[in-house]
């Protein structure tokens, strides 16, 4: 059964291309030293290990879904990884909806339901996100790869 959703995303661990440089520079670094290792028996064969081993995880993490983003029926839900709850905020508490830059960092870890400070963050890769402000004050900054289509769906189910 297709459902037809405002706006459907899903976000992938692995595919920040920040963090995707980070492990094939150590794998590289694993490599160079396999080949520069003069006593190979000992400790080349555990140097050729990591590195296989970093690229079959770095592999791995790119098929594996941190989170989902519907926006649907006035609602926006974020559906996580195996064991986190389904997080579902209401489009009618919210006063505000803008879009913003995630963090001023360069390297960002991804984040799920995150609390810290009055703001929950929701966040997977990509350096935009819409910041949406309730009528108690609390801010969700949900990061997106697709920040404009996700502000235009939620602006669309707010004004239905």
């Amino acid at each position: 059964m297709d459902q037809h959703f405002t706006f459907h995303e899903k976000q992938y661990l692995g595919r920040d291309y920040s963090f995707i440089s980070i492990r094939l520079v150590m794998a590289i670094f694993c490599f160079a030293a396999y080949y520069w290792t003069e006593d190979r028996e000992q400790n080349g064969d555990l140097l050729l290990l990591v590195g296989c081993g970093i690229l079959l995880l770095s592999v791995l993490m790119l098929f594996l879904l941190q989170f989902r983003t519907i926006v649907n029926n006035k609602s926006i839900i974020l559906n996580g990884l195996w064991t986190t709850r389904l997080v579902k905020i209401d489009l009618n508490s919210i006063i505000k909806a803008e879009k913003c830059i995630y963090s001023k960092y360069f390297l960002n870890n991804p984040a799920y339901n995150l609390h810290r400070n009055g703001t929950i963050k929701f966040y997977a890769g990509g350096k935009d996100a819409v910041k949406l402000t309730d009528r108690d004050g609390l801010t969700y900054i949900i990061g997106s790869q697709r920040v404009e289509e996700l502000y235009n769906a939620i602006k669309s189910e707010m004004a239905k």
